[in-house]
């Protein structure tokens, strides 16, 4: 399987490598970064309540003052769907002052 070039394809092409089958539903991590712990509990509300079925875990970062919302979707990893996701939590965290922070899966 081919994939455009770009950072998503990229990290879809090594995953494949890395022997994962893309074939089948994985867990699939979007990360999300926030300034300050409410504006990622904010989101995580919102999401509790509009996506259920999104596992929320909203933890510190490495940086100092910088919160993770890690949201993760069981989803068939496939580059569309991805693109899709990812711009639909980007536009969600713009509004509680956050900003998307790319994606992965576990190997």
């Amino acid at each position: 399987m081919t994939f455009p070039n770009d950072e998503t394809g990229q990290i879809l092409a090594e995953i494949q490598d890395a022997g994962i089958d893309l074939s089948i539903i994985h867990p699939v991590v979007f990360f999300q970064l926030f300034e300050k712990k409410e504006q990622a509990q904010a989101m995580a509300d919102y999401l509790a309540e509009h996506a259920p079925e999104m596992e929320l875990v909203i933890h510190p970062d490495e940086t100092p003052n910088v919160w993770d919302l890690d949201c993760t979707v069981k989803m068939l990893p496939c580059y569309d769907a991805i693109v899709a996701q990812e711009a639909q939590l980007e536009q969600l965290a713009a509004k509680y002052n956050g900003y998307n922070d790319g994606w992965g899966m576990e190997a």
